[in-house]
């Protein structure tokens, strides 16, 4: 036993767990708990400006590493800014751990200072509920042993989720004798097997099948189960095609690679999934995004493709695709029985020739962007250029935007957890801060944020944070004057804009971003040709420390977005360029 307060046995906790970080704002809320991480030298704080860009930092933290972190934040405002991150972390299966200070519970109720309690005392958590796997509320410190490693259990096993402690400032500060949870007594270990049954079942159709595809998702690379993945399809002969979150299951660069799928993925992704006979799906949750809007024959047509589906939560099997035979498990374990259960036999698969054809054509389609010499220079080029500048396994975080989409389709990722993107959720300003994340986590790794410059003046002050964490994240800025992804979508679907262009006196207006990056002390370049992209990510990569390259792109919609591959589902007035075609479409869908 040990007498310790609650802020003392939190941090206690979180050491045992063997965790190194932890970043927020100190606010009087929690300004007991940052009080006792000083005397853990093992937990590195770190500084933000905003609390959204606390959670994000931890969750890119996770992405890139499979390890948690502490997100903290002092009560009220302090607390819901960060609902967002919360969401998108939720949203994208990512293990965040959020601490937040609470009111005392001998004042709970009254309306102390930054107290929602109109209807319930204390009653912030309740906006976190659509959020969070779990929130908890403790009311004695004697409780708070127990529920923290309830607390990480429901965080890492099953389908990964951030979870939320909200505890009163009274119980932070208040002492008991307690007996600290020792992880490898309380935790949930192992992973979950599909059914055996099953399994055989699915081996046997797989081994059958003449054009067999895996669809990899998000959940290949939480459960870190590439390695297995990649077994598996040469086994079989079964190209793998990936969703956003699934980019870097499979090295693009493998010859059964097929590439990404989905509205803005790839030629190839999408036409070898559409006329698959077996599809294995891991960890793939079936999105629009990914899924075309489940127009049949865009990117899958489920029936007639049989659909195996191998996945962590039982309420995804099913949900959007019948199943020809449903894996309820752990990817990484789910793989090795099927691996297992095909034994060393030859499958009947044979799709070299198309693969080789399907992946031609689509380098032909992406070079006509990429390659282009054009100025101002297509952010395809610039996408190009920076990749040139990094190593095979340097880190590339996106938010939303037409930078997400680009690198969706042209960053060549050769390696899981290096390629991070607020997927699922779609976040404007997860970029710079997921990526402050991410080098903490990696310290060793080359790491970009990969920002329009909309996404980066969301959360641009967290430059501060870089610079003062010393982390040597790269921020290139991406600057087309505007919101130019929704202004294409806009254009698209109504024949005109709005609220889309940042225009002053009938001219593009953009900050000198370069100038930004300088007062805040950091390493700055700037490139409006393609042959200065190059040299200038080197040389900010080369400084050291934090970095920013501002890079001018052409914001003409012909060539500034990535290929529309696939479909989307908008609805659309009645009158408008395209309302009869999205009916059309809407027609052909599969979901429900």
């Amino acid at each position: 036993m040990q007498r310790l307060t609650g802020a003392q046995i939190i941090a206690e906790y979180l050491v045992r767990q063997g965790v190194t970080h932890a970043a927020g704002i100190p606010g009087h809320g929690v300004w007991t708990l940052t009080d006792a991480l000083l005397d853990r030298p093992e937990i590195r704080t770190v500084q933000v400006m905003h609390e959204q860009s606390a959670v994000h930092l931890a969750d890119g933290y996770y992405r890139a590493s499979g390890r948690p972190m502490l997100a903290f934040t002092s009560i009220g405002p302090g607390a819901t800014n960060t609902v967002i991150g919360m969401a998108t972390a939720y949203v994208d299966s990512t293990a965040v751990a959020l601490f937040t200070g609470s009111t005392h519970t001998y004042m709970r109720g009254h309306g102390v200072l930054q107290e929602l309690e109109r209807r319930h005392h204390a009653d912030n958590p309740r906006i976190f509920e659509p959020v969070v796997k779990e929130w908890w509320q403790p009311s004695r410190v004697e409780d708070l042993p127990f529920v923290l490693h309830r607390a990480w259990n429901s965080m890492l096993t099953g389908r990964p989720g951030p979870i939320l402690m909200d505890v009163p400032m009274d119980i932070q500060a208040a002492a008991a004798d307690v007996r600290i949870p020792e992880p490898d007594a309380r935790e949930a270990r192992g992973r979950p097997r599909p059914d055996a049954a099953q399994v055989e079942r699915a081996a046997a159709l797989l081994a059958g099948a003449q054009r067999p595809v895996i669809v990899a998702g998000g959940g290949v690379i939480s459960a870190d189960a590439t390695a297995e993945l990649l077994e598996l399809a040469e086994r079989l002969g079964a190209p793998v095609v990936t969703t956003w979150n699934g980019k870097g299951a499979i090295d693009e660069t493998h010859p059964l690679a097929g590439q990404t799928i989905g509205d803005t993925g790839s030629t190839s992704g999408n036409s070898l999934a559409s006329s698959a006979d077996v599809i294995l799906s891991v960890g793939c949750r079936f999105v629009d995004w990914s899924a075309s809007s489940w127009r049949k024959g865009v990117t899958f047509a489920i029936p007639p493709t049989k659909l195996v589906q191998l996945e962590i939560d039982e309420r995804e099997i099913g949900k959007n695709y019948p199943v020809a035979i449903p894996l309820l498990g752990d990817a990484r374990a789910g793989l090795a029985d099927l691996l297992s259960a095909l034994g060393s036999g030859a499958a009947n698969a044979d799709q070299g020739e198309e693969m080789g054809r399907l992946r031609a054509a689509w380098q032909k389609q992406v070079e006509v962007k990429s390659g282009s010499n054009a100025a101002p220079m297509t952010m395809a080029r610039a996408v190009r250029e920076v990749q040139a500048a990094t190593r095979p396994d340097a880190i590339v975080v996106t938010g939303a935007g037409l930078p997400q989409g680009m690198v969706k389709q042209r960053w060549i990722t050769r390696q899981p957890r290096t390629h991070i993107t607020s997927g699922g959720f779609s976040t404007m300003g997860f970029t710079l801060p997921a990526a402050i994340g991410a080098q903490l986590a990696r310290p060793d790794a080359q790491v970009l944020a990969m920002c329009g410059d909309g996404d980066f003046l969301q959360s641009m002050q967290e430059l501060s944070a870089a610079a003062l964490a010393g982390t040597a994240v790269c921020a290139v800025v991406l600057d087309n004057s505007g919101w130019i992804s929704i202004k294409g979508g806009q254009d698209a679907h109504f024949g005109r804009t709005a609220m889309t262009d940042f225009i002053r006196n009938g001219e593009p207006y953009s900050p000198d971003f370069a100038a930004i990056g300088r007062a805040f002390d950091i390493h700055t370049e700037f490139a409006d040709m393609p042959a200065d992209v190059r040299p200038a990510v080197e040389r900010a990569l080369a400084s050291g420390g934090p970095s920013l390259v501002h890079v001018k792109v052409d914001r003409d919609l012909a060539v500034a977005g990535p290929d529309k591959t696939g479909w989307w589902d908008v609805p659309v007035p009645e009158g408008r360029p395209v309302h009869d075609e999205q009916l059309a479409g809407r027609a052909e869908e599969q979901h429900g």
